[in-house]
């Protein structure tokens, strides 16, 4: 019996950087749809509109709404607490880390990050 083929991951990117957020919508295209925002209130709108999202990949440090109080307000709303988070930031010491996990971020990528380490853990995230 064949498997049922799995509907396209749906992955939003938050990140204030225009060409940072090009760079990584391209680098994940590959692995479903891609949908943009350029800061945590823009995000946190477009999922309470839309809340089919597989996953979240979002900067810590935006103008409006930073990536933590995202990731907090996301785990707190039973419609989007589900959604897995990958969180981007220049901040690496062990507090910040431990922050970003505490707010619901699965998986911590420090910047400058290497490709290839951000796409294994979407692509653990996403159970791909």
């Amino acid at each position: 019996m064949a498997s049922k083929p799995q509907s396209p991951k749906r992955i939003l990117v938050v990140e204030d950087d225009p060409e940072l957020l090009e760079m990584i919508r391209r680098m994940l295209a590959p692995l479903g749809e891609v949908v943009t925002a350029g800061n945590g209130a823009e995000a946190l709108a477009r999922l309470e509109r839309d809340s089919r999202f597989d996953l979240v990949v979002t900067d810590l440090m935006m103008p409006e709404m930073d990536g933590l109080t995202l990731a907090q307000r996301m785990k707190a709303a039973p419609a989007l607490a589900r959604i897995p988070v990958v969180m981007l930031t220049a901040k690496n010491r062990p507090g910040d880390v431990i922050a970003g996990i505490n707010a619901g971020a699965r998986h911590y990528v420090t910047k400058p990050f290497k490709q290839q380490e951000l796409l294994d853990k979407v692509q653990r995230a996403l159970g791909v």
